[in-house]
Protein backbone atom coordinates (compact mmCIF):
# COMPACT_ATOMS: atom_id res chain seq x y z
CA UNK A 1 0.00 0.00 0.00
CA UNK A 2 1.31 3.47 -0.90
CA UNK A 3 1.79 6.46 1.37
CA UNK A 4 -0.92 8.20 -0.66
CA UNK A 5 -3.45 5.67 0.66
CA UNK A 6 -2.26 6.36 4.21
CA UNK A 7 -2.65 10.11 3.69
CA UNK A 8 -6.17 9.61 2.32
CA UNK A 9 -7.18 7.56 5.36
CA UNK A 10 -5.56 10.00 7.76
CA UNK A 11 -7.39 12.83 6.02
CA UNK A 12 -10.66 10.95 6.34
CA UNK A 13 -10.10 10.67 10.08
CA UNK A 14 -9.45 14.45 10.31
CA UNK A 15 -12.47 15.50 8.22
CA UNK A 16 -14.77 17.82 10.20
CA UNK A 17 -18.00 15.87 9.90
CA UNK A 18 -20.64 14.65 12.39
CA UNK A 19 -19.67 11.15 11.23
CA UNK A 20 -15.93 11.71 11.39
CA UNK A 21 -15.49 8.68 13.58
CA UNK A 22 -16.75 6.52 10.72
CA UNK A 23 -14.46 8.18 8.19
CA UNK A 24 -11.53 5.94 9.08
CA UNK A 25 -13.68 2.80 8.80
CA UNK A 26 -15.01 3.84 5.38
CA UNK A 27 -11.52 4.66 4.18
CA UNK A 28 -10.10 1.35 5.45
CA UNK A 29 -12.89 -0.61 3.77
CA UNK A 30 -12.40 1.26 0.50
CA UNK A 31 -8.63 0.76 0.59
CA UNK A 32 -8.96 -2.97 1.34
CA UNK A 33 -11.45 -3.64 -1.45
CA UNK A 34 -9.37 -1.71 -4.00
CA UNK A 35 -6.36 -3.96 -3.54
CA UNK A 36 -5.67 -6.48 -6.25
CA UNK A 37 -5.03 -9.18 -3.64
CA UNK A 38 -8.51 -8.71 -2.18
CA UNK A 39 -10.13 -8.80 -5.61
CA UNK A 40 -8.15 -11.94 -6.47
CA UNK A 41 -9.35 -13.66 -3.28
CA UNK A 42 -12.96 -12.78 -4.08
CA UNK A 43 -12.52 -14.02 -7.66
CA UNK A 44 -11.21 -17.38 -6.42
CA UNK A 45 -14.14 -17.69 -4.03
CA UNK A 46 -16.59 -16.86 -6.82
CA UNK A 47 -15.00 -19.52 -9.02
CA UNK A 48 -15.57 -22.36 -6.53
CA UNK A 49 -19.36 -22.59 -7.11
CA UNK A 50 -18.75 -22.47 -10.86
CA UNK A 51 -16.40 -25.44 -10.67
CA UNK A 52 -18.69 -27.38 -8.33
CA UNK A 53 -21.75 -26.71 -10.50
CA UNK A 54 -20.00 -27.72 -13.73
CA UNK A 55 -18.60 -30.88 -12.09
CA UNK A 56 -22.05 -31.93 -10.86
CA UNK A 57 -23.60 -31.13 -14.23
CA UNK A 58 -21.04 -33.22 -16.11
CA UNK A 59 -21.42 -36.09 -13.67
CA UNK A 60 -25.20 -36.16 -13.93
CA UNK A 61 -25.11 -35.83 -17.72
CA UNK A 62 -23.12 -39.07 -17.71
CA UNK A 63 -26.07 -40.76 -16.04
CA UNK A 64 -24.79 -40.99 -12.47
CA UNK A 65 -26.70 -39.78 -9.44
CA UNK A 66 -24.49 -36.80 -8.62
CA UNK A 67 -24.29 -37.83 -5.02
CA UNK A 68 -20.76 -36.59 -4.64
CA UNK A 69 -19.41 -39.72 -3.01
CA UNK A 70 -18.10 -40.13 0.52
CA UNK A 71 -16.70 -37.02 2.09
CA UNK A 72 -18.52 -34.63 -0.27
CA UNK A 73 -20.73 -31.81 0.96
CA UNK A 74 -23.99 -33.13 2.43
CA UNK A 75 -26.18 -31.12 0.04
CA UNK A 76 -24.52 -32.09 -3.22
CA UNK A 77 -26.96 -34.93 -3.93
CA UNK A 78 -29.81 -32.39 -4.03
CA UNK A 79 -28.17 -29.95 -6.46
CA UNK A 80 -29.50 -31.63 -9.60
CA UNK A 81 -33.08 -31.42 -8.29
CA UNK A 82 -32.86 -27.80 -7.17
CA UNK A 83 -30.12 -25.31 -8.09
CA UNK A 84 -30.62 -23.49 -4.78
CA UNK A 85 -28.81 -26.35 -3.08
CA UNK A 86 -25.66 -25.29 -4.92
CA UNK A 87 -25.58 -22.34 -2.50
CA UNK A 88 -25.51 -24.64 0.52
CA UNK A 89 -23.06 -27.01 -1.16
CA UNK A 90 -20.67 -24.21 -2.08
CA UNK A 91 -20.73 -22.71 1.41
CA UNK A 92 -20.07 -26.16 2.89
CA UNK A 93 -17.21 -26.69 0.41
CA UNK A 94 -15.53 -23.32 1.00
CA UNK A 95 -16.06 -22.97 4.76
CA UNK A 96 -13.44 -25.49 5.93
CA UNK A 97 -10.55 -23.83 4.07
CA UNK A 98 -11.13 -21.30 1.28
CA UNK A 99 -13.26 -18.79 3.19
CA UNK A 100 -11.22 -18.81 6.44
CA UNK A 101 -7.97 -18.73 4.43
CA UNK A 102 -9.13 -15.56 2.68
CA UNK A 103 -10.14 -14.05 6.03
CA UNK A 104 -6.80 -15.04 7.51
CA UNK A 105 -4.91 -13.29 4.71
CA UNK A 106 -6.85 -10.04 5.13
CA UNK A 107 -6.76 -10.12 8.95
CA UNK A 108 -3.11 -11.10 9.14
CA UNK A 109 -2.14 -8.19 6.91
CA UNK A 110 -4.28 -5.62 8.76
CA UNK A 111 -1.62 -4.22 11.11
CA UNK A 112 1.54 -6.05 10.06
CA UNK A 113 1.04 -4.99 6.44
CA UNK A 114 0.97 -1.33 7.47
CA UNK A 115 4.14 -1.83 9.50
CA UNK A 116 5.98 -3.60 6.69
CA UNK A 117 5.03 -0.88 4.17
CA UNK A 118 6.09 1.89 6.54
CA UNK A 119 2.66 3.56 6.83
CA UNK A 120 1.67 2.52 10.36
CA UNK A 121 3.34 5.45 12.12
CA UNK A 122 1.80 7.88 9.64
CA UNK A 123 -1.69 6.48 10.30
CA UNK A 124 -1.21 6.91 14.03
CA UNK A 125 -0.53 10.63 13.52
CA UNK A 126 -4.27 10.97 12.78
CA UNK A 127 -6.48 11.86 15.77
CA UNK A 128 -8.17 8.47 15.64
CA UNK A 129 -5.61 6.90 17.96
CA UNK A 130 -4.54 3.28 18.30
CA UNK A 131 -7.80 1.92 19.70
CA UNK A 132 -9.94 3.45 16.99
CA UNK A 133 -7.51 2.35 14.28
CA UNK A 134 -7.63 -1.21 15.60
CA UNK A 135 -11.43 -1.14 15.70
CA UNK A 136 -11.48 0.20 12.13
CA UNK A 137 -9.21 -2.64 11.03
CA UNK A 138 -11.41 -5.25 12.70
CA UNK A 139 -14.57 -3.72 11.23
CA UNK A 140 -12.92 -3.91 7.82
CA UNK A 141 -12.09 -7.60 8.27
CA UNK A 142 -15.66 -8.33 9.44
CA UNK A 143 -16.96 -6.50 6.36
CA UNK A 144 -14.74 -8.70 4.22
CA UNK A 145 -16.14 -11.79 6.00
CA UNK A 146 -19.64 -10.81 4.93
CA UNK A 147 -18.58 -9.80 1.41
CA UNK A 148 -16.65 -13.03 0.83
CA UNK A 149 -19.56 -15.16 2.02
CA UNK A 150 -22.04 -13.27 -0.14
CA UNK A 151 -19.77 -13.63 -3.18
CA UNK A 152 -19.84 -17.42 -2.77
CA UNK A 153 -23.61 -17.47 -2.18
CA UNK A 154 -24.51 -15.17 -5.09
CA UNK A 155 -22.15 -16.94 -7.48
CA UNK A 156 -23.64 -20.30 -6.48
CA UNK A 157 -27.19 -19.00 -6.90
CA UNK A 158 -26.48 -17.69 -10.40
CA UNK A 159 -24.70 -20.88 -11.49
CA UNK A 160 -27.39 -23.06 -9.90
CA UNK A 161 -30.12 -21.15 -11.75
CA UNK A 162 -28.27 -21.51 -15.06
CA UNK A 163 -27.43 -25.20 -14.81
CA UNK A 164 -30.25 -26.73 -12.75
CA UNK A 165 -33.99 -26.27 -12.17
CA UNK A 166 -35.30 -24.08 -9.37
CA UNK A 167 -38.43 -24.69 -7.36
CA UNK A 168 -39.80 -25.72 -3.99
CA UNK A 169 -37.14 -26.79 -1.50
CA UNK A 170 -37.22 -30.11 0.34
CA UNK A 171 -35.49 -29.58 3.67
CA UNK A 172 -33.27 -32.08 5.47
CA UNK A 173 -36.19 -32.97 7.73
CA UNK A 174 -38.30 -33.87 4.68
CA UNK A 175 -40.58 -30.84 4.82
CA UNK A 176 -41.15 -29.02 1.53
CA UNK A 177 -41.13 -25.21 1.58
CA UNK A 178 -41.55 -22.62 -1.14
CA UNK A 179 -38.64 -21.34 -3.18
CA UNK A 180 -39.01 -17.92 -1.50
CA UNK A 181 -38.71 -19.55 1.92
CA UNK A 182 -35.67 -21.50 0.74
CA UNK A 183 -34.10 -18.34 -0.64
CA UNK A 184 -34.67 -16.58 2.67
CA UNK A 185 -33.03 -19.46 4.51
CA UNK A 186 -30.08 -19.22 2.10
CA UNK A 187 -29.66 -15.55 2.99
CA UNK A 188 -29.78 -16.28 6.71
CA UNK A 189 -27.28 -19.11 6.26
CA UNK A 190 -24.88 -16.76 4.44
CA UNK A 191 -25.04 -14.33 7.36
CA UNK A 192 -24.49 -17.17 9.86
CA UNK A 193 -21.48 -18.40 7.88
CA UNK A 194 -20.04 -14.87 7.88
CA UNK A 195 -20.60 -14.67 11.65
CA UNK A 196 -18.82 -18.02 12.01
CA UNK A 197 -15.64 -16.37 10.75
CA UNK A 198 -15.38 -13.56 13.30
CA UNK A 199 -13.26 -15.80 15.54
CA UNK A 200 -10.71 -16.35 12.77
CA UNK A 201 -10.76 -12.61 12.09
CA UNK A 202 -9.91 -11.82 15.73
CA UNK A 203 -7.14 -14.43 15.86
CA UNK A 204 -5.64 -13.08 12.63
CA UNK A 205 -5.80 -9.50 13.88
CA UNK A 206 -4.03 -10.50 17.10
CA UNK A 207 -1.27 -12.27 15.16
CA UNK A 208 -0.97 -9.19 12.97
CA UNK A 209 -0.07 -7.09 16.03
CA UNK A 210 2.80 -9.42 16.94
CA UNK A 211 5.02 -8.81 13.91
CA UNK A 212 6.09 -6.14 11.45
CA UNK A 213 5.96 -8.57 8.53
CA UNK A 214 2.66 -8.84 6.67
CA UNK A 215 3.71 -12.06 4.95
CA UNK A 216 4.71 -13.66 8.26
CA UNK A 217 1.38 -12.68 9.86
CA UNK A 218 -0.63 -14.07 6.95
CA UNK A 219 1.38 -17.30 6.89
CA UNK A 220 1.07 -17.76 10.66
CA UNK A 221 -2.70 -17.18 10.58
CA UNK A 222 -3.27 -19.63 7.73
CA UNK A 223 -0.89 -22.15 9.34
CA UNK A 224 -2.78 -21.92 12.62
CA UNK A 225 -6.05 -22.39 10.78
CA UNK A 226 -4.81 -25.59 9.13
CA UNK A 227 -3.43 -26.89 12.43
CA UNK A 228 -6.71 -26.30 14.28
CA UNK A 229 -8.65 -27.97 11.46
CA UNK A 230 -6.43 -31.06 11.79
CA UNK A 231 -6.85 -31.12 15.57
CA UNK A 232 -10.63 -30.97 15.12
CA UNK A 233 -10.50 -34.23 13.14
CA UNK A 234 -8.47 -36.30 15.64
CA UNK A 235 -10.87 -38.54 17.64
CA UNK A 236 -8.56 -38.68 20.68
CA UNK A 237 -9.00 -34.91 21.14
CA UNK A 238 -12.79 -35.00 21.38
CA UNK A 239 -12.68 -33.39 24.84
CA UNK A 240 -11.15 -30.15 23.55
CA UNK A 241 -12.71 -30.06 20.08
CA UNK A 242 -15.91 -28.22 21.18
CA UNK A 243 -13.65 -25.29 22.15
CA UNK A 244 -11.94 -25.04 18.75
CA UNK A 245 -13.34 -22.24 16.60
CA UNK A 246 -14.11 -24.40 13.50
CA UNK A 247 -15.88 -27.18 15.42
CA UNK A 248 -19.46 -25.94 14.85
CA UNK A 249 -18.94 -24.26 11.48
CA UNK A 250 -21.21 -26.65 9.58
CA UNK A 251 -24.03 -26.23 12.09
CA UNK A 252 -25.64 -23.85 9.58
CA UNK A 253 -27.18 -27.00 8.06
CA UNK A 254 -29.60 -27.03 10.99
CA UNK A 255 -31.31 -24.01 9.44
CA UNK A 256 -32.52 -26.41 6.74
CA UNK A 257 -34.62 -28.35 9.21
CA UNK A 258 -38.23 -27.83 10.24
CA UNK A 259 -38.24 -27.04 13.07
CA UNK A 260 -34.78 -25.48 13.16
CA UNK A 261 -32.28 -27.08 15.56
CA UNK A 262 -30.80 -24.15 17.50
CA UNK A 263 -28.44 -25.86 19.97
CA UNK A 264 -25.30 -26.11 17.85
CA UNK A 265 -26.05 -22.80 16.13
CA UNK A 266 -26.04 -21.08 19.53
CA UNK A 267 -22.85 -22.87 20.53
CA UNK A 268 -21.18 -21.80 17.29
CA UNK A 269 -22.13 -18.12 17.59
CA UNK A 270 -21.28 -18.08 21.30
CA UNK A 271 -17.88 -19.64 20.63
CA UNK A 272 -17.14 -17.10 17.89
CA UNK A 273 -18.12 -14.26 20.24
CA UNK A 274 -15.79 -15.69 22.89
CA UNK A 275 -12.85 -15.88 20.46
CA UNK A 276 -13.60 -12.35 19.26
CA UNK A 277 -13.63 -11.04 22.84
CA UNK A 278 -10.49 -12.86 23.98
CA UNK A 279 -8.28 -12.33 20.95
CA UNK A 280 -9.72 -8.88 20.27
CA UNK A 281 -8.74 -7.87 23.80
CA UNK A 282 -5.31 -9.44 23.35
CA UNK A 283 -4.85 -7.53 20.09
CA UNK A 284 -5.86 -4.28 21.80
CA UNK A 285 -3.49 -4.90 24.74
CA UNK A 286 -0.62 -5.66 22.40
CA UNK A 287 -1.23 -2.86 19.91
CA UNK A 288 -1.79 -0.09 22.45
CA UNK A 289 1.43 -0.89 24.35
CA UNK A 290 3.88 -1.82 21.61
CA UNK A 291 6.56 0.54 20.35
CA UNK A 292 5.82 1.66 16.79
CA UNK A 293 9.13 2.09 15.04
CA UNK A 294 8.05 1.78 11.41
Amino acid sequence: MSRVDARERAGAARAPSPLWRLGLVRSEIGTTFRRWRTLALLAVLAAVPVLVGIAVKIQTDDGSSGGGGAGGPAFIAQVTNNGLFLVFTSLAATLPFFLPMAIGVVAGDAIAGEASSGTLRYLLVAPAGRTRLLLAKYATVITFCLAATLVVAVSALVVGALLFPLGDVTLISGTTVSFADGLLRAGVIAVVVAASLVGVAAVGLFISTLTNSGIAAMAATVGLLITVQILDQIPQLHAVQPYLFPHYWLSFADLLRDPVYWDELRRNLGLQALYAAVFGSAAWARFTTRDITV
